[in-house]
């Protein structure tokens, strides 16, 4: 069985459950995005899917190998970029990946050749001969998702890989993340940057305390839309908001304001294209009508933040 597929996976440090029966999938030639709260038990589960922690009870597949059967196996297909770099600092950024391929077999002449490839595929050429304790957060974050590529590996565990990029190296991030998929590689990142992340991903699993929730009553929640109207630059702004309140039928202070945009909310995308036709037909110019947060971002404000029941 090709992807990921986690069943009843459960680990726990003393008293404190880290990781409490996690069930889901990561399909192969996707991008499945793991959202959670700080603490909620993303960095541990990685590590188990990583093999480089065993959990309490449950079963762990990828590609069909289990990795505490078979750590070797798993490690042979499995590409890991932690959060934190953790490489030799004093070797320069070829000299990081080469001796990376070495580990895994590659022969000198080709450890140079793949280094130098990753290197270029990263956008890390000009740094080359750059040792990797002056790099900038940034790129070392390409760094180490260099070094997870360096066997090709089938499945990709991928911990906060956008933090420290600058907005032109995200952008270049989602491309290669999606051409690792249509590859047929499984990708699983963890992100806090949820509007990069919804820009790739293909299915997200949602960890709370530990455990999987479902997100759709969260995804349900009456949502945030930012309304701008075309000359109303020079109105107080709870002025346009109260104008905007009357089109939508609704009272006047119902409307909020936020950086000179009048908010309203919705309890359905229905709702929302209704509102906007209200405006409209009131004569409003609407220069700007969108949702304020990314659907990842509005369903993350609203997950439950106490434990699911068992």
């Amino acid at each position: 069985m090709n992807g990921i597929v986690v069943d009843g996976v459960s680990r726990s440090f003393g008293a404190v459950r880290a990781v409490a029966d996690v069930t889901f999938r990561a399909e192969q030639g996707s991008v499945t995005g793991l959202v959670g709260p700080n603490g909620a038990g993303k960095t541990t589960l990685l590590l188990m899917l990583a093999s480089l922690l065993a959990p309490d009870t449950g079963t762990i597949r990828l590609d069909g190998i289990d990795p505490m059967d078979d750590p070797r196996g798993a490690r042979r297909l499995l590409g890991w970029m932690p959060d934190a770099l953790g490489a030799w600092p004093s070797l320069t950024a070829r000299e990081t990946i080469a001796t990376t391929a070495r580990l895994y077999d590659i022969d000198k002449a080709a450890a140079k050749a793949r280094a130098d490839e990753l290197l270029a595929l990263v956008g890390l050429s000009e740094f080359t001969d750059t040792q990797a304790k002056v790099l900038s957060r940034g790129q070392k974050q390409k760094l180490g998702l260099a070094r997870a590529l360096v066997h090709d590996p089938r499945v990709l565990l991928l911990d906060e890989p956008a933090s420290g990029l600058d907005p032109e190296a995200r952008v270049q991030l989602r491309g290669l993340l999606r051409r690792l998929a249509a590859d047929g590689r499984t990708v699983l990142i963890s992100s806090h940057v949820l509007s990069e992340l919804e820009e790739v991903v293909d299915d997200t699993v949602f960890l709370v305390a530990g455990a999987v929730v479902d997100a759709a009553p969260a995804q349900d929640a009456a949502r945030a839309w930012r309304i701008r109207l075309v000359g109303a630059d020079g109105e107080q702004p709870s002025a346009v908001a109260d104008r905007i309140a009357v089109a939508l039928g609704v009272a006047p202070g119902t409307v909020g304001v936020d950086r000179a945009a009048a908010i309203a909310r919705f309890d359905s995308e229905w709702d929302a294209a209704a509102g906007l036709r209200r405006m409209i037909e009131a004569g409003l110019d609407v220069g700007e009508f969108a949702p304020a947060q990314s659907a990842l971002e509005h369903a993350f404000l609203h997950l439950p933040r106490t434990e699911p029941d068992a």
